[in-house]
């Protein structure tokens, strides 16, 4: 079976811009985020009931976007069969749908689930993109409600967006550590829009994806008419769109590298002089783990909700 490849990050508009570049490779096919993967995992544990495991995805709503025939999953399980490969099962029903050999997934969210994604795809290879965290809390912050990356349970500062980026990141190298080159391959965003090509070549060359020029061609192609966090996606990549230097408030800045200057400095980002003094590591381990453990809860009760069961009738 051929490994995955999953994209890690942060910056949502970052990982989003490298998903459509790489899905254009006649190699691999990355549909939109998923979701459903921690949902999967937990009601299925290690090993499926084929039955009640596609009665199941029969009931997931992105399966159906994703134009994926449940009978198509049906096929590719059996009872028995390992819960991280049942799941593969239908991203190979995608990937097989779009004429693709290989398939990845870019979801964000899946930052918080490292762990249970290196359990349930042991072979997988990932590539974790990173942005200066200041650039990355001026695109999350204003990202319209309503979208799924902005709820009660996200960050509202750049204090508290300094929280979630020096964990994910750090969570995330941490992983890239522990799996080793052949599994685990870095790109920063900003050599990813300054120098598009050369960047995604060496990712070509990482995963063993072929590369075609026409990767880059993008913006003709997509359609962003039901997400409006992504009009830029219809410009070819492009350095300088955030300037936390010019966009932020020195107080702003202040907070967030009190909390986060440390990662910074570490990734030869600019730090401002004196934010290495006064890190607030309990700020970071409080605020994150508190709203991590809410995000959870929530998720849960809003499984069980009745609109929930309307929508997904046995999950």
């Amino acid at each position: 079976m051929t490994p995955p490849l999953i994209l890690l990050g942060v910056s949502r508009s970052g990982t989003t811009l490298l998903r459509v570049i790489l899905d254009r490779s006649p190699g691999i096919a990355i549909p939109d985020e998923s979701f459903f993967v921690p949902l999967l995992a937990r009601r299925h544990r290690k090993r499926i009931d084929a039955e009640r495991f596609v009665d199941d995805v029969a009931r997931i709503p992105t399966i159906c976007d994703w134009n994926v025939s449940v009978a198509e999953v049906a096929r590719r399980v059996r009872s028995g069969l390992p819960t991280g490969e049942a799941i593969a099962a239908i991203f190979d029903a995608y990937a097989e749908g779009a004429g693709k050999p290989r398939w990845g997934d870019k979801t964000p969210m899946y930052m918080r689930h490292l762990e249970l994604l290196d359990g349930l795809f042991p072979d997988a290879q990932y590539v974790h993109l990173i942005r200066d965290g200041r650039d990355a809390a001026l695109s999350f912050l204003q990202m319209p409600e309503g979208t799924f990356t902005r709820t009660w349970a996200h960050p509202t500062t750049p204090e508290q967006f300094a929280c979630l980026w020096r964990k994910e990141v750090g969570d995330a190298r941490s992983l890239g550590r522990r799996v080793g080159a052949s599994r685990y391959h870095e790109v920063r965003y900003e050599e990813l829009v300054a120098e598009p090509e050369a960047t995604v070549r060496a990712i070509c060359a990482f995963a063993a994806i072929p590369f075609d020029p026409a990767m880059l061609d993008y913006t003709g192609s997509v359609d962003v008419s039901a997400k409006p966090h992504q009009q830029r996606l219809l410009t070819p990549p492009t350095s300088g769109v955030r300037s936390w230097r010019e966009d932020m408030s020195a107080e702003s800045i202040a907070a967030f590298e009190s909390v986060a200057g440390d990662l910074l400095g570490e990734l030869g980002y600019e730090v401002g002089s004196s934010s290495s003094a006064g890190m607030r590591p309990a700020l970071t381990r409080g605020w994150y783990d508190a709203r991590l453990t809410a995000w959870n809860a929530s998720a849960s009760l809003v499984q069980r909700s009745p609109l929930w069961r309307r929508r997904h009738p046995r999950l």
